[in-house]
Parts: structure tokens; C-alpha cells; sequence
């Protein structure tokens, strides 16, 4: 039970956080992404903030064997890039450039009740879905995500 409360309390952070931020406003984000046009740098601080979060809690990771609650601490091995990143990669950046959203904030976005976040967050799981028929036709190795 103590798991599940640490991942709401977690989950409601990191939601707070990107209403804070802006990141659930596609208009923020997509005046970010227009480098020649009204550019608003704004999230570029956010995405430094999450970047050096990120690069120090993977240090501490790195030196650690189970989380924080005591359960097996799984952390990526490959530094690979290979072509099904960069094709992800790339679909990434287009969905975002195009619907002003990545998934969390659309995820937070659609709980408000945001028709467009809504619609974003079907099709984003109709393409993982779609992805998995694919993977399996294609016989791509299976990629495994740890909970």
C-alpha cells in the first residue's frame, strides 16, 4: 500500500509541477518551439531544472541496488543509438511540435477536461498499440519497461 501512496504523491508532484510550469498549455509550448516567430524561452529553463534533476538522481541511482522503498532498482544498460530511437525520437518531437504536447502533460491536461488532450492522449495510445502489432509483424526484439 505504501507503494501505491508514494506514486500518487509522486504522480500529483510531477503534475503540479507542469501546470506550474506551463507545460500543459499547447500555445506555451509551441510559442517555445517557434524559434522564428514570438519565441518564448520560458520552458527552456523548466527543461534545464528537469535536466539537472534528472542528471543528479541518476548519479545517486547509479550508486544504489534498491529504491528508495526497498524493491530492486532496474536502470537502463544500452547507450546504443540505434534506429528505433531516433525514429522515436523523431516521432516524439513531430507529436509534440504539432499538438503543443508530450505525455505527461497530456495526460494532466486531459484530466481537466482539454478536447484536444483528450484526442492527443487516444491517438497516442493507438500508435503504442499499433507500435506493438508492428513489433510483433516485424519480429523487432521486444522492448521490456520495468514497473
Amino acid at each position: 500500500m505504501k507503494h501505491r501512496i508514494s506514486e500518487f504523491v509522486v504522480g500529483l508532484l510531477f503534475g503540479l509541477g507542469l501546470m506550474l510550469a506551463g507545460m500543459t498549455d499547447p500555445a506555451k509550448v509551441i510559442g517555445f518551439l517557434d524559434l522564428l516567430g514570438n519565441w518564448d524561452p520560458s520552458l527552456a529553463l523548466v527543461m534545464a531544472g528537469a535536466i539537472a534533476v534528472g542528471v543528479g538522481a541518476f548519479a545517486v541511482a547509479r550508486q544504489r541496488t534498491t529504491n528508495l522503498l526497498g524493491g530492486a532498482l532496474h536502470l537502463p544498460t544500452s547507450q546504443q543509438i540505434d534506429k528505433p530511437l531516433v525514429i522515436g525520437a523523431a516521432l516524439f518531437g513531430a507529436g509534440w511540435g504539432l499538438a503543443g504536447f508530450c505525455p505527461g502533460p497530456a495526460i494532466v491536461s486531459m484530466a481537466s477536461g482539454q478536447t484536444k488532450a483528450i484526442v492527443f492522449v487516444a491517438f497516442m495510445l493507438l500508435g503504442m498499440w499499433g507500435f506493438e502489432l508492428f513489433s510483433r509483424w516485424m519480429a523487432l526484439p521486444e522492448i521490456k519497461i520495468e514497473a
